[in-house]
């Protein structure tokens, strides 16, 4: 019986599909039966056999030094999430993803500082652990409730919310790979991914396509229910007093209608919350 390739094999072949000779400076010789680079430009490129790179991807071998995993994520032109990905699959990085605790009163004090924007934090599995005024009236009661995953694969209204629907939802499928790289990730990530993968083809799609990538800083275009079309600058910072939290800030540029739309769900939010 042939052995799985495991994780780390996985990912290494789906990176090297994604690679041409051009992209790595190599010459395009003779028909290709295979996507991407062959087996053997990789190990020319990491300096390593063909035969020791083959037992890499089926699985056969599953303890690269930390030097060669350096050296294939080079070769592979990986990303910075991408390589820290890789190593963890390798086992040469911390295995155990911290399971984080409450949010801490200061980060809490912080977040309601920010009064034209929307600040919220989640954990690992994206459930989200605490948000401001601003970011309860964005977010809506169905994502605060569910979570990022339930509301972008299994609530409808998520494709009208998202104008890029597909562009968020492969972004944060993309995000939760990373988290998932962990040996041990947090207790959250494998029932989540489990699920996922079992109730919706569509993020089964974009799981199989082996993309990393933390969240960083990008533009959402929202349709909200009650202020209409905004668009949105949204930058994600890990905690670092609270290892596997992170915080998201969204804003919009001062004046602009969708700066005044953000504030004014901020007052509807907090005019709602001091209602008797």
């Amino acid at each position: 019986m042939a052995t799985p390739p495991g994780p780390l094999g996985e990912f290494l072949r789906a990176q090297r599909s994604r690679l041409t000779p051009a992209d790595v400076g190599l010459p395009d010789v003779g028909a290709r039966r295979v996507d991407g680079l062959r087996r053997e430009e990789v190990a020319v490129l990491a300096g390593v056999s063909a035969d020791y790179y083959a037992r890499l991807e089926q699985g056969r071998e599953r303890t690269p030094s930390a030097q060669v995993v350096d050296a294939l994520c080079t070769a592979l032109r990986l990303s910075p999430d991408a390589r820290e990905h890789t190593f963890r699959l390798a086992k040469l990085a911390p295995a155990t993803q911290p399971e984080p605790g409450p949010v801490s009163p200061e980060l809490l004090q912080l977040m309601d500082a920010f009064p034209h924007a929307a600040a919220y934090v989640v954990d690992p599995g994206f459930q989200i652990l605490a948000a401001n005024t601003t970011a309860k009236a964005l977010l809506g009661p169905s994502q605060l409730a569910v979570g990022a995953f339930d509301f972008l694969f299994v609530d409808p209204a998520a494709r009208t919310y998202f104008t890029h629907w597909d562009h968020v939802a492969r972004a944060a499928v993309s995000a939760l790979r990373l988290a998932a790289g962990f040996a041990n990730p947090h207790p959250a990530v494998p029932p989540l991914v489990s699920r996922m993968l079992a109730g919706s083809p569509e993020f089964a799609a974009f799981w199989a396509d082996q993309t990393v990538a933390g969240l960083s800083l990008t533009e959402k275009v929202i349709n909200h229910p009650d202020v209409g079309r905004i668009t949105l600058t949204y930058q994600t910072l890990d905690v670092r007093e609270a290892p596997g939290q992170q915080l998201t800030v969204a804003t919009a540029p001062a004046g602009s209608p969708s700066a005044d739309a953000l504030a004014l769900l901020g007052t509807l939010e907090a005019t709602r919350t001091t209602q008797p």
